[in-house]
């Protein structure tokens, strides 16, 4: 019984983003790290995360059945029922936010609840299904975490925060477009109408090179501002150039495009857990440039 509401919640998107909230709340914290809210803001965000994730897989119960990767989901097979997976999202979805709201800040819980909007009711209820622009819309939800973990700490929205919320929906196009050149007819077969599909995959190869050139720019001005030091520019370097040349590897003659799309997407995933990582351990203390909420 355990595994069914465990397995509806997509655990694997909750341990990535996981990583980025902790990412975010230590380069914010600069090593003087409340462990209580802390763990309060990691608890609290899983739960939203999980609860978000579970209702997904309610609304996508129809579309989930047409695809190879998701037609064994417990929501598909009839393992757990729509109603119990709904209220099962909505119980996590409370707590989750009770937390937030309990012991974070205003900002944290306005993009808990921005993230939480745009992927439950705005990305899985329309634009998944019916625009090509569904992937940026949901790229928003998908840069929340770290932004919840950085704003808990400093209570206000300011350019690292920008920077944060920037950079990881940079980060999610490439990665989403990847999976859906590898997972081309399981999108073709229920008719998502995802980059690759829509327009052709020679025009979502170019969007990667794209998106990866941009995304590589903005991750430097962590450092540049002085949020990071010359630990993170390197990993930083390292790891999103060599992103660059594994994405341009994609123009070879007579290339493998799905192996090459699982290499994108897997290098992807590498690559956003070492700048968490590194964001989290090579901070500078400096003074925030508040440009917003506060």
């Amino acid at each position: 019984m355990f595994r069914r509401y465990w397995s509806v919640t997509k655990p694997g998107i909750i341990m990535g983003n996981f990583i980025s909230v902790a990412g975010g709340f230590l380069l914010a914290s600069k090593g003087d790290v409340d462990l209580w809210l802390m763990t309060a803001t990691l608890i609290g965000l899983s739960l939203v995360i999980a609860s978000g994730c579970a209702i997904n897989n309610v609304i996508d119960r129809d579309i989930d059945i047409k695809m190879a990767r998701t037609r064994t989901r417990v929501t598909v097979t009839g393992e757990m029922s729509g109603m119990t997976a709904l209220c099962h999202g909505i119980v996590l979805g409370i707590i989750g936010f009770g937390l937030l709201i309990a012991y974070t800040t205003q900002v944290a819980v306005l993009f808990a609840a921005f993230g939480y909007f745009i992927y439950v009711g705005v990305y899985s209820l329309y634009m998944k299904r019916n625009s090509v622009y569904g992937t940026f819309v949901g790229s928003l939800s998908g840069a929340v975490p770290p932004v919840v973990g950085y704003c808990a700490v400093t209570g206000q929205f300011d350019t690292g925060a920008l920077i944060l919320l920037v950079m990881f929906s940079l980060w999610q196009m490439p990665h989403s477009y990847a999976i859906a050149i590898f997972r081309f007819k399981d999108y073709q077969a229920a008719n998502i109408p995802v980059l690759p599909v829509a327009q052709g995959i020679d025009k979502a190869k170019r969007h990667i090179v794209l998106y990866i050139a941009i995304y590589t720019l903005v991750v430097m001005l962590l450092p540049i501002n002085g949020y990071t030091g010359a630990a993170f520019m390197a990993v930083a370097c390292t790891t999103s150039f060599w992103w660059l040349l594994m994405a341009l590897r994609g123009y070879r003659r007579n290339i493998d495009v799905s192996g090459w799309a699982r290499q994108v997407f897997a290098f992807s995933i590498i690559n956003i857990t070492a700048l968490s990582i590194a964001m989290a351990v090579d901070y500078q203390s400096m003074a925030p440039h508040i440009i917003g909420f506060n």
